[in-house]
């Protein structure tokens, strides 16, 4: 279990907000509950959250935007809680920046696991410790496409030019990287990204390789470096 991790809840409905409050101070996390966008930002800078849990419907600001707008600021984690059940309000979450999606009402087991999946994936963890000293020579190995992942400061640059991704996108980068030529199914990517806990399908993994094409393919229409391998997945090629 992750302990004493900070979880920034914004959450305006005030019997959601207790209820994830107590759960998750009880489970020994340290809990802070905003009710709006606005204190949402502040609390970003002042309490230092590892994991934002991200309610869309808030007082002063609805929607999506509101994903985009916080990772643009961080690269925190950020899991969304909604009542909105469709397919397509998880895409355009996701595809904001979200990491996660949870629908209400959600089990809160479910929850502190996907809390944990995503700590994770954001190497929070001292577990991670041992792999990232591991991983420290493909780290400072530049790739002769001029595309360098440096692990330890979570930067991804083309011909040394810093390169703004989301999590997810920074994930799928470093295992595209660390095994060029490999062909990845999306099943492959979808576990390695989230965890197989985690709501994410394939479309969504779509998603991110074309915003990964367009941040660093001369020609996204015209990948010369992430490949799609019809039927399977994609692979990286250096």
């Amino acid at each position: 279990m992750i302990v004493l991790a900070r979880i920034l809840v914004i959450e305006d409905d005030q019997i959601i907000g207790e209820m994830l409050t107590l759960y998750l101070t009880e489970e020994q996390f340290t809990v802070q509950r905003v009710e709006t966008a606005r204190d949402g930002f502040q609390a970003l800078f002042s309490f230092r959250p590892d994991v934002i849990l991200l309610d869309l419907v808030l007082p002063d600001s609805q929607g999506t935007e509101m994903c985009a707008e916080f990772r643009r600021h961080t690269d925190i984690p950020l899991i969304v809680i909604s009542m909105k059940t469709g397919v397509t309000d998880r895409i355009q979450a996701i595809s904001a920046g979200a990491d996660d999606y949870l629908v209400k009402p959600f089990s809160m087991q479910e929850l502190k696991a996907r809390i944990g999946a995503v700590l994770r994936r954001a190497q929070i963890s001292s577990t991670l410790a041992a792999w990232r000293d591991e991983a420290a020579a493909t780290a400072e190995s530049v790739v002769r496409t001029g595309i360098t992942l440096d692990l330890e400061r979570r930067a991804l640059l083309k011909d040394g030019r810093a390169i703004e991704t989301t999590f997810s996108e920074f994930e799928i980068m470093k295992h595209f990287v660390e095994r060029p030529g490999k062909v990845y199914t999306r099943e492959e990517l979808i576990n390695a990204v989230r965890g197989i806990d985690s709501f994410v399908n394939d479309r969504a993994i779509d998603v991110h390789v074309t915003n990964l094409r367009r941040k660093l393919e001369d020609n996204p229409k015209q990948p010369q470096h992430i490949k799609t391998v019809w039927g399977v997945g994609y692979k990286f090629i250096r």
